[in-house]
């Protein structure tokens, strides 16, 4: 795809605002994971509400899809531009200049697609129960474009072949740029139906003045030395990923068996008194005001965190690993312009969008060529060279893979061995 031209005048004001302007993080938007539906509800129930059952397996849904042609060269062949794009994405996840967003207009300025972008997304779970009666009907949901976080919904619009399989062909700038790290992730081998948004890490902060040392390892959330001043996640994802760690599992490849081993080790940290609190977004809020002295977190909000008057709080990679999440790209069944989405995709994949959504939005940053347009071009040195958002080679050896449920019967399975350490 050709270069810009020049710098345009609409970035001026995005690209002077650097860490001065103060915002809420899309973390206190959401519980990340998006598990919170289905708690309130109840698994059963809200797969029921959702119109829909827990699928079996991916292979007959897909299947059935593939005969079909949707997602072949052969059926892409015949999609045209249709000069419009419908984005479903999360609040507060794009580059905004008083109410517009510059990437956007570049877009629609270079390719002449209008885009109607809408904040719809506030968690995974709610979103999954609003499009899935449609997209079992099959029926448009509206957009052509949804980001959805690697995690059971996903794995189920997989599933159930509900999202269509991408013309690589049309995304030289995915191939060319993307960090290995968001390359063929284990929910989506090759990446068949999605390419990676935004991402981040859940490591974990501590406050070095409170805790007396660094930290290093998941073991320093078992240490009887921090009892009473230890936050876990509220989210089982993470809290069963971090009994995992810290018995050298990879959660990705993970058994049933060793799910059991990692409960019976987070059960003995609640048990000893180790543990302040089960936090959803507040832990934040715990670690800087003392409450907690080290904790899970989410890199994001350290980035955030320490340019907010906390410079103190540092993220660590533990030794053993950290879990790496990942907001996606894809393009819903039946929606009304793909080759407009693949447009898109192939449009953000160059370093100078990537960069300026970068810049904006401080999540780990999918393209690593966008850390020298920061630096260089947005002068934001304080983005540019934060490992929170270009992580180093080390840190992204250190990247571990959830595990990818087979099936509802393994999601219930893994939530009924987690839960009851959260809610007892």
């Amino acid at each position: 795809m050709k270069e810009l031209d020049g710098q345009l005048d609409i970035l001026d004001a995005a690209l002077t605002r650097g860490l001065t302007q103060e915002r809420l993080s899309r973390g206190q938007f959401l519980r990340r994971a998006g598990l919170g539906g289905a708690a309130a509800l109840g698994l059963g129930s809200f797969l029921s509400a959702c119109g829909v059952g827990g699928s079996s397996s991916g292979t007959t849904t897909t299947a059935a899809a593939a005969s079909n042609g949707v997602g072949s060269a052969a059926w892409w062949a015949k999609q045209k531009q249709a000069g419009t794009l419908d984005f479903a994405n999360w609040p507060l996840y794009i580059d905004t200049d008083h109410g517009k967003h510059p990437t956007l207009m570049q877009f629609t300025k270079q390719t002449g697609i209008k885009v109607n972008y809408k904040e719809v997304i506030q968690d995974n779970a709610p979103f999954y129960a609003k499009i899935a009666p449609s997209l079992k009907a099959g029926q448009s949901i509206g957009y052509d474009i949804i980001v959805m976080t690697n995690g059971w919904y996903l794995t189920e619009l997989i599933n159930h072949g509900w999202l269509v399989p991408l013309d690589k062909s049309q995304l030289p700038n995915f191939t060319k740029y993307a960090s290995p790290i968001v390359k063929s992730p284990a929910y989506d081998n090759g990446n068949t139906y999605t390419v990676a948004w935004q991402s981040g890490f859940t490591g974990i902060a501590y406050n070095p003045k409170l805790t007396g040392r660094e930290i290093t390892s998941v073991d320093d959330l078992f240490d009887p030395k921090f009892k009473g001043h230890v936050g876990m996640m509220s989210d089982n994802t993470e809290l069963g990923s971090a009994g995992l760690l810290k018995l050298g599992i990879d959660p990705a490849t993970s058994t049933q068996a060793d799910w059991k081993k990692a409960a019976t080790v987070l059960q003995k940290q609640r048990d000893d008194g180790l543990v302040r609190q089960y936090y959803d977004q507040s832990y934040v809020k715990a670690l800087e005001n003392g409450d907690t002295w080290i904790t899970q977190a989410w890199s994001g909000d350290i980035f955030q965190a320490n340019a907010s008057g906390y410079p103190h709080l540092k993220f660590v990679v533990p030794k053993e690993g950290v879990m790496h999440w990942t907001d996606n790209m894809m393009i819903p069944m039946h929606a009304a312009h793909p080759v407009d989405a693949l447009k898109w995709m192939n449009f953000y994949y160059q370093p100078k969008i990537a960069a300026e959504v970068a810049d904006w939005v401080n999540y780990l940053c999918p393209v690593p060529a966008a850390k020298q347009v920061i630096a260089k071009q947005l002068q934001d040195p304080g983005v540019a060279n934060s490992p929170l958002v270009f992580p180093t080679k080390a840190m992204d050896a250190k990247a571990r893979d959830y595990y990818t449920f087979a099936d509802y019967n393994e999601f219930k399975t893994w939530n009924g061995i987690f839960d009851p350490i959260i809610q007892s």
